[in-house]
């Protein structure tokens, strides 16, 4: 993938966002820093039971981000990379938890360069955030617990 240097530079963030944590948002925030724009891309797979629906996703997420121009909110059901290069992002950016999520994702992002040479950027969870997950979320949701101290403030639920 060939780039200059006065291309925008655009990162696609992939996943299911169900829902869209604290974590999450550390990782749009720390990711601003780096590229020009993000690309929440939000992934279909009519396969995985979610919590939410997609367009109650979307909207949340939309709703936080709604002052952020730099921030953009999509749904897919291809490729990730497929996707990445249709809306012209050239970086795949991935947030990580553990030694068991940087394996997992170390394949993928291989796997993503050799196929299409599109670059993926690895960010370490906050310290103080690594502990929150969208799968515990949805466990504590349907025992009608207050998840309010896991999700950025304006996710409404």
């Amino acid at each position: 993938m060939e780039t200059s240097i006065n291309q925008k530079r655009i990162a696609l963030f992939p996943g299911s966002f169900d829902p869209f944590t604290l974590g999450h948002e550390s990782i749009v925030r720390r990711g601003l820093l780096i590229v020009d724009e993000i690309v929440i891309a939000i992934g279909i797979n009519e396969a995985k039971k979610t919590y939410f629906t997609l367009d109650k996703r979307i909207e949340m997420i939309r709703n936080l981000y709604h002052d952020e121009t730099r921030v953009k909110v999509e749904s897919y059901n291809t490729l990730t990379i497929k996707f990445a290069e249709k809306v012209g992002a050239r970086f795949i950016l991935r947030g990580i938890r553990s030694v068991i999520d940087f394996e997992y994702e170390r394949t993928i992002a291989d796997m993503n360069r050799t196929i299409s040479g599109i670059e993926t950027f690895l960010l370490f969870t906050e310290p103080t955030l690594s502990h929150i997950n969208s799968s515990h979320i949805r466990e504590l949701l349907s025992y009608g617990q207050d998840v309010s101290n896991f999700l950025p403030q304006g996710i409404n639920i």
